[in-house]
Order: structure tokens, then C-alpha cells, then sequence
């Protein structure tokens, strides 16, 4: 069977990479590296066979404003989602042990949430890098002794690091919620084969009274479920907001009729994407 290949952003090992080998598990992945997001969105671009993997929201950290932004611009398709939980483990060299260890490297968000293990190791210096497995790969790359990472254990696994203490951070309930996306029209063939509960929205509205009430109103009609909903400012309109909307559904018939009727009362309606909810619980 031919390989998936899916964009991921990162180094070969990080998060992304994880989330995209568990939501295909059942198939062989080769993932393409990409060093940010706006990279990742213009090779799916130039490559139409590529699938792509994308964070969008984190429960702690709040949801990934650039990345909404990027997806309405382009003509990509949410074709699923996955919940990863966030476990932070510390990776070094083998020779190393929790005591040899005097240099933490990590991105900071990591560090961060791992502040209560770093702060009951006072001998390690903790030193920001720009990312979790790039930090593994640089300690293993050049042989860095006393140097340890904050990463996940897929990246400790990919460059040999030695785990010497798991699941170190400090909010044991820290998800991060990624999107699977695909050329609009190579998605389409996917998601045929899924139940489709699920809806990613963006629209405008105008400056008037009322304006998102009516539209909540209308959905609530429809048994529409809004599990999520993200506003930002419209730039060169003022007090005009965009809004992205995360929508559930038992019957895809009322589903359509509810957008048929919100139409009317919004601007710039767009579907991000149609695809089968994400409920798994860890």
C-alpha cells in the first residue's frame, strides 16, 4: 500500500507528527516536514496529493488565531480532527541520568507547562529553543552530554534520547486539538467513507443589532450544536468581526437546511469543512 504523506510543522518526531500517526493508524505515513505553518499550507498548494495535519486550539493556551486565518484563505478542506493529549517527557543521552543533567532545552511553551518539574530540579538550566523535538534532535546530533529535552516520547524514540522522567507536566489535562486537511476536491473521496457530525464555519456579519443572535436563534431551530465560536476583528472594518464556528449535528439534512437559512443574514459564508467529530477521551 502507497504511503500517506502528510505535512506536518515541525521536525520529523514533534507533536504534529503524532497526532498524524495516531489519526492514521491503521496506515503507513511518511510525514514532510515544514517549518511553519504558512510553509506547510503552500506545499499542500503545490502538491494536491498531499494531506496536511494542523493545531488549532489548545486547552490551555487557547486557540491558534493565524492558523483560522490561513484556512479561510485558502482552498484547502478539513477532512477530520484528532485530540492529542499534550505528555511532556525528558530526553538525553544515555550515558545521562537525572542527576548529570544541567541544561533543560525546550520550547518555551513547553517549558512552561512543565514549571513544577523544573522548579523541583534547580540544578538544570533551562535554556528556550524553538522546538520540542528539535531540541532532541540537536542533543542527539551532536552528542550533548548534560543536556536534556522537553519533547514527546515519539521524538525521544526517532533520535535515541533516553527517557529519564515521563509525563512531567504540570496540567495532566492539556489537549491539542489538530485538523486533517486535504486538496477540496482530494478530501472529498475521504470523507465519503465517515460520518459526517461535524462543521467548520467562518462568515461575516453586519454592524447591526441582533445581527449574531438571529443566526444563533436559527440553529438552535435546527438542533444545531455550536461547540465552538472564534471572533476576529475584521481589518479596514471597524467593529465588524469574522466568525469561526464549530457546529454538530445529528441529521445532515437539518444541518443544510440551517445553513440555507443563516445565508441570507451573513457575509463572506464559507464551509471549511464537513468531517466526522473527534470524541475520544484519554
Amino acid at each position: 500500500m502507497e504511503k500517506k504523506r502528510i505535512a506536518i510543522q515541525g521536525v520529523t518526531g514533534c507533536y504534529h507528527e503524532a497526532a498524524a500517526r495516531s489519526y492514521f493508524y491503521q496506515e503507513e505515513i511518511e510525514a514532510v516536514p515544514c517549518m511553519s505553518f504558512p510553509e506547510l499550507f503552500a506545499k499542500m498548494n503545490d502538491d494536491c496529493t498531499l494531506l496536511g495535519i494542523m493545531a488549532i486550539e489548545n486547552t490551555i493556551a487557547g486557540s491558534l488565531l493565524q492558523n483560522h486565518e490561513l484556512l479561510r484563505k485558502s482552498e484547502l478542506n478539513i477532512i477530520g480532527e484528532y485530540k492529542l493529549r499534550i505528555s511532556h517527557v525528558l530526553a538525553a543521552l544515555p550515558d545521562d541520568t537525572l542527576q548529570t543533567v544541567t541544561e533543560v532545552n525546550s520550547h518555551p511553551i513547553a517549558l512552561m507547562q512543565c514549571e513544577e518539574f523544573l522548579k523541583s530540579n534547580p540544578h538544570m538550566k533551562i535554556v528556550e529553543k524553538d522546538d520540542t523535538a528539535g531540541s532532541a534532535k540537536e542533543i542527539s546530533e551532536n552528542s550533548l552530554k548534560g543536556h536534556a529535552a522537553i519533547c514527546g516520547e515519539l521524538a525521544a524514540q526517532i533520535y535515541g534520547l533516553n527517557i529519564l522522567a515521563r509525563g512531567i507536566e504540570t496540567n495532566k489535562r492539556n489537549f491539542t486539538r489538530f485538523l486533517i486537511l486535504a486538496d477540496r476536491f482530494a478530501g472529498e473521496e475521504y470523507t465519503a467513507r465517515h460520518t459526517i457530525n461535524k462543521a467548520s464555519l467562518v462568515f461575516s456579519l453586519p454592524h447591526t443589532h441582533g445581527s449574531l443572535s438571529k443566526v444563533l436563534t436559527i440553529l438552535s431551530f435546527y438542533d444545531i450544536n455550536l461547540s465552538k465560536i472564534q471572533s476576529l476583528p475584521i481589518i479596514g472594518r471597524e467593529w465588524e468581526y469574522r466568525f469561526y464556528v464549530d457546529v454538530t449535528f445529528d441529521n445532515f439534512t437539518r444541518y443544510k437546511q440551517s445553513l440555507d437559512a443563516i445565508r441570507p443574514l451573513t457575509k463572506d459564508f464559507k464551509i471549511l469543512g464537513e468531517y466526522a467529530e473527534c470524541t475520544q477521551t484519554i
